[in-house]
């Protein structure tokens, strides 16, 4: 079982940024494809980003492009999204995800076979 932890979440005022995190346990986190999800009261899941075991290829949810970016770092188990320019919209629970396979499709949540616990984001103006 691979267990992925994020923080980084908390309340912030409209057009700041916050920085979320999960970390991963396991030694294999760098063959793992990683995405984030969110999900805001009264709504379905939403993809936000993805990014593959190495890093090379990213996808981003079309609301969220400019304004956000994720990154890893293999050597310390730990998949970043970087969000910027905050807006209220943007309050959800953030949820970290992991495939230990390539995932073709990043925004399919059902390619995703491990998920963390989540993060409150929320963003007040």
């Amino acid at each position: 079982q691979v267990q992925l932890v994020e923080s980084g979440g908390g309340l912030v005022q409209a057009g700041g940024s916050l920085r979320l995190s999960c970390a991963a346990s396991g030694r294999a986190f760098g063959s793992y494809d990683m995405g984030w999800f969110r999900q805001a009261p009264g709504k379905e899941r939403e993809f936000v980003a993805a990014i593959d075991w190495s890093g090379r290829r990213t996808n981003y949810n079309d609301s969220v492009q400019g304004r956000f970016s994720i990154s890893r770092d293999n050597a310390k188990n730990t998949v970043f999204l970087q969000m910027n320019s905050l807006k209220p919209e943007d309050t959800a629970v953030y949820t970290c995800a992991a495939s230990s396979s390539t995932v073709v499709t990043p925004t399919l949540p059902k390619l995703y076979a491990y998920w963390g616990q989540g993060t409150q984001v929320t963003v007040y103006s």
